[in-house]
Formats: C-alpha cells, structure tokens, sequence
C-alpha cells in the first residue's frame, strides 16, 4: 500500500495548494492553478486576471508565495504568472468575481444577469449560473440563469463545457456559486456544415482545365528541352570549329 498512499498523498497535497492560492490571490481574480512535476523542481503556473497584484512591487509579492509553497512540502517550486487572454470564457474566474460581488452586497438575480450578459455578449455558445443558499429567507434555495446552448451528458460536457466553482461568504451563510461556459470554439455533436452541391458542367471544365494546364506544362518543357539541345550542338560545333582553324594555323606556322 505504500505506492498508493504516496499517490493519495500528492493528490491531497496538490488539493491543498489549489485552495491555499485561491484564497491569496482572491484579489487578483484567480482563473486556476497548473501544478507540474518536473526534473528540476515543481512547476507551478497560476491564471489570473490582474498578473501585476500577484507578482507585487519588484517581485515581492511572487517570491514570499514561493517560500511559502515550501511549508506544503513542494521541493524547489518555481511559480510563474500567466494573465488569462478571455476572462469571460474562464468558468473558475468568473464564478469567484460573481462571488466576490454577493459578498459586497449584490442582489443575486441582479448579479446573476450581469454576469450572464457578460459571458454571452463576448461571444460565448451557452452559459448556466446556478446561486444555491439562503438567498432570501431561512430555507435554502438554488436559482439558475441560463442563456444559449447547455449540454448535462454525454461526452460534451467533459470536452465542451467548462464549470467553475467558488462560494460567498455572507452574514446569514454562505452561497455556492456554479457557472458552466461554452466557449465559442467549442464543437458540439449537433452542429453541422451543409455545403452546396458542385454542378457537374462545373467538374468537367475544371477537370479540362486541369488537362490543358498538363498538357501546356509538358509542352513548355519540351520546348525548354528543345532548346537545351540545340544550344548544346551549337556550342559544340562551334569548338570544333575553333579546334580545326587552330590545327590550320599551327600546320601554316609549321611551314
């Protein structure tokens, strides 16, 4: 058992350092963590929205989170920032700015349209937001909003559809926040393409087209070749003829 307790381990370890930068770059607008392995230390690459508050002013801010992914027993991290290129299509940013916006005092319905809007206005193919919790009373509620296309099985929702998650913490509780994105490039089972029928007179021109294009080829390197060889031939003749008048010459001086 001692290889899959080490397996558990890092998962568990990896789990803990996710959860751990979530909450220190909150600020920044954390859109997920890549932890890798390599021969040289451990690799660490955090998505964000706002690169300059994570790496703080001459990198301090970068080095002390370094330092501090030492006390979970990483060996030799090395952390690197990247800026997410399209917030709106990152479920995991979303979902903690939708949060950090109910935890300032925002009316869920209010916040869950804006958000919506957002995502779909910047292209996106379907978007659901879900807001469970003490939304407005002692019982325990979910509200969804949902725009677009939304798939719930399949294989689509592992390779299409990208959910994030975080959570609110207010005075009566705390709201869990769920959002499923699918980005613009995404390509679902249902969509299709019908292209137009080519004609057949169509075909035949191309086809005889095709067939002259050949045939004009073959004929320029033909000629081409043609005239390779009675260059050849005249340059040969043209030395022999020097050869004789130059024998001719040596014969006169001879006499």
């Amino acid at each position: 058992m001692a290889v899959e307790r080490k397996f558990v381990e890092d998962r568990v370890r990896k789990l803990r350092v996710k959860e751990w930068m979530a909450q220190e770059v909150r600020n920044a607008g954390f859109g997920g963590v890549d932890i890798t392995r390599t021969p040289l230390g451990t690799q660490i690459t955090l998505f964000v929205e706002r690169p300059g508050l994570v790496i703080g002013k001459g990198g301090r801010r970068i080095r002390m989170l370094t330092e501090r992914l030492k006390e979970f027993g990483i060996e030799n991290p090395q952390v690197s920032v990247d800026e997410i290129q399209n917030p709106e299509f990152n479920a995991k940013l979303m979902a903690s700015l939708l949060a950090r916006a109910l935890e300032r005092g925002w009316y869920f319905r209010k916040a869950g349209y804006r958000f919506l809007y957002r995502i779909m206005e910047a292209g996106a193919k379907g978007c659901e937001i879900e807001i469970s919790g003490k939304l407005t009373g002692e019982r325990a509620r979910t509200e969804k909003f949902v725009a677009g296309t939304m798939v719930h099985t399949g294989e689509p929702i592992y390779t299409a559809v990208r959910v994030g998650y975080d959570v609110a913490i207010k005075k009566l509780g705390v709201l869990g926040v769920k959002v499923r994105i699918i980005p613009p490039d995404a390509e679902l089972p249902d969509e299709f393409e019908v292209k137009e029928p080519v004609k057949e007179k169509e075909v035949e021109v191309e086809e005889v087209e095709e067939v002259r294009e050949v045939k004009e080829d073959k004929e320029a390197k033909e000629a081409g070749e043609a005239e390779e060889d009675k260059a050849e031939t005249n340059k040969a003749e043209t030395e022999t003829e020097a050869e004789e008048k130059s024998e001719e010459a040596k014969e006169v001086t001879e006499e």
